[in-house]
């Protein structure tokens, strides 16, 4: 990972998200997720690309998800509101109807996406 660029767990999941940005686009992270269904996140200036592996077989798919298309960003948590609202690493993303759950090893990547995400779409 070079100095102040992208964030990345894994090299290959950060040089697949790179091999299908559009003229322009940059990455700010991509983040390898952990549970069933999801491989990992990505996320750039313009969209959120989350790897989907809840396909029939051994398929999996690219959803790429405009900031302009989701609704809502969520802390997921499993712990009371008395607790720190950071404690978790999960998040949820709205577009539509549906609900994509992240879940990561460590509050801070939660965090860090669930601040991207916010802040993209309320401008």
């Amino acid at each position: 990972m070079a100095k102040n660029g992208p964030t990345y767990d894994r090299r290959e999941q950060y040089e697949q998200i790179v091999s299908g940005l559009l003229d322009g686009e940059r990455v700010i992270a991509v983040y390898d997720a952990i549970g069933t269904g999801t491989g990992f996140i990505g996320i750039t200036d313009l969209r959120v690309i989350i790897q989907d592996k809840s396909f029939i077989g051994k398929k999996t798919a690219l959803v790429s998800v405009p900031y302009s298309k989701i609704s809502s960003v969520a802390v997921v948590s499993n712990k009371s509101w008395g607790g720190s609202f950071f404690s978790t690493s999960a998040i949820a993303v709205t577009a539509g109807t549906h609900v994509h759950e992240i879940e990561f090893r460590g509050s801070e990547k939660a965090h860090h996406v669930h601040n991207v995400v916010l802040w993209h779409i309320t401008r």
